[in-house]
């Protein structure tokens, strides 16, 4: 499936939130960024920088901005995406279509647009020289699988942290066990977890 269909998947299919994503995708185009599809979300980029994303859960929808730490925020809306984690992106969570208020969301959006413009965004800065710990999970199949460990290691540490970090984050072990089983297949491939993304 291309980006286009994946695109319109995402807007068209029964969802409580439909309505909600639908008028935000509005809003993002008029405010002419580009629309594309990245990490299971619309995505809306500006000279291949990524500004905002549109997502939906069961209990929320909203808006990502990507270098939402820049935002002046004047309504004290937005939440860090991942407290202690994610350093740059901020959320704004809806429950219902009428929490949007057009003008304010355009005034967001406009404001992220204008501090890409401007260059702002964080610079991340990895630890290179700790050592890779592997999670259990993750180690356990290796000493069975000699074919895997070697595709493993012949990833850049980069690549390895990609996965060691997909797995470990995951707060259940069946969904620990579900990202393994996905990572394996990209592994013996010899492919980055976000290769595609590239």
């Amino acid at each position: 499936m291309d980006k286009p269909e994946k695109i319109e998947r995402f807007y068209n299919e029964n969802h409580q939130f439909k309505d909600g994503v639908h008028e935000l995708r509005l809003l993002v185009l008029k405010c002419g960024l580009i629309e594309t599809f990245k990490w299971s979300f619309p995505t809306y980029t500006l000279d291949n920088k990524n500004i905002v994303a549109i997502c939906k859960f069961k209990s929320h929808f909203g808006i990502w901005f990507f270098n939402g730490v820049f935002l002046s925020d004047p309504t004290k809306i937005l939440e860090n995406a991942q407290e202690g984690k994610t350093k740059a992106m901020r959320h704004w969570k809806f429950k219902s279509l009428d929490e949007i208020n057009k003008t304010t969301v355009r005034e967001y959006i406009t404001e992220a647009i204008e501090n890409q413009k401007k260059g702002l965004h964080i610079n991340l800065i990895r630890k290179t020289n700790d050592k890779l710990i592997l999670p259990s999970q993750l180690s356990s199949v290796f000493k069975k699988n000699c074919e895997l460990r070697n595709a493993f290691q012949s990833l850049t540490l980069a690549k390895q942290r990609e996965y060691v970090e997909y797995i470990e984050t995951a707060k259940q072990e069946k969904t620990k066990l579900s990202r393994l089983n996905k990572a394996i297949a990209l592994i013996l491939e010899k492919k980055g977890l976000n290769d595609k993304y590239r």
